[in-house]
């Protein structure tokens, strides 16, 4: 996933021996290592944990971390469909160490019984999240609340529990998987870009709590992405108007996102290589940041 040349390598031995070490190069790097070896994340027997990922990005990041030699917990509501996603990665990846732990997080109980399954993580990824398209006016309260509880409240009750460990241990990773609709609000579901933008604040909140400690609290902020749920309605359009997929994403680009300089959906692994990133110890120096993956879709220089 991560590619170092061994001419890059050379050269920064090279100017290690000039002009001393910098804080870079303690990062070991074999110069005399094959072009296309890969970068050591350091990730090796840190324990990972993965809210919301039977699926899509939760279950691309859980398959990415295991990848890496973490020790991964995935999540879901259903055990059929937690024990099917640990199957899945368990066949693509014969060496993964993989469980689940079925439990709905949108509620205190659920949460209760995750901690009470994995009482202790090292990374924590709060990917869990809902959305669904509603006019404004017909948000009711109980919709308010219930995303607020499941996009929102369920991070902060893991973060709460699991960061008291991290700080015992002085390391910890805590990743918000949030969106660009935390930035660009969808006015045909403000309730969804509102949790989004909580998460936001509840990231750098944490962080800000983290100084000068091992821990790192980020958010990642993915735009339109081909996920499980955004594959399937996009198939329905296509197959309802008798059009390929790829026509229903140049429109989609066109006319909803014009702002996106990758002008495609992006894939789940994508997002999740940098969700990996931010995990690893090579991610020291970022935090309380809110890291875009969005193909460029925010009209921002920062």
């Amino acid at each position: 996933m991560w590619n170092v040349s061994r001419q890059r390598a050379r050269a920064r031995a090279a100017t290690c021996q000039a002009v001393g070490p910098n804080p870079a190069d303690l990062l070991t790097i074999d110069a005399t290592a094959p072009e296309d070896s890969p970068m050591d994340l350091k990730l090796t027997d840190k324990r990972a944990l993965v809210t919301g990922s039977t699926a899509g990005i939760g279950l691309a990041i859980a398959r990415a971390l295991a990848a890496e030699g973490a020790i991964v917990t995935l999540n879901g509501r259903s055990k059929g469909r937690v024990d099917a996603a640990v199957a899945g990665v368990k066949a693509a990846i014969p060496t993964a160490r993989i469980a689940g732990v079925a439990a709905d997080l949108g509620t205190q109980a659920g949460c209760d019984a995750l901690v009470a399954a994995v009482p202790a993580t090292d990374i924590l990824i709060n990917n869990l999240g809902i959305f669904e398209p509603k006019a404004f006016a017909e948000i009711t309260d109980a919709d308010w609340l219930r995303f607020f509880e499941v996009n929102v409240l369920s991070g902060i009750r893991l973060s709460r529990h699991y960061l008291e460990g991290m700080r015992r241990a002085s390391w910890g990773r805590i990743l918000f998987i949030s969106s660009e609709s935390a930035v660009q609000i969808p006015a045909e579901m403000i309730h969804y870009g509102m949790t989004k933008t909580a998460q936001l604040a509840v990231a750098r909140g944490l962080a800000e709590t983290t100084a000068g400690t091992g821990i790192t609290v980020n958010s990642l902020l993915p735009g339109p992405t081909q996920s499980e749920g955004v594959g399937t309605f996009v198939g329905q359009m296509a197959a309802a108007r008798g059009v390929d997929f790829a026509t229903v994403e140049r429109e989609f680009f066109a006319s909803v996102r014009p702002s996106s300089l990758l002008q495609r959906f992006a894939t789940v692994d994508e997002v999740a290589s940098m969700a990996v990133f931010l995990s690893s110890p090579l991610a020291s120096a970022t935090n309380g940041a809110a890291v875009r993956v969005d193909g460029g879709v925010i009209r921002a220089i920062v």
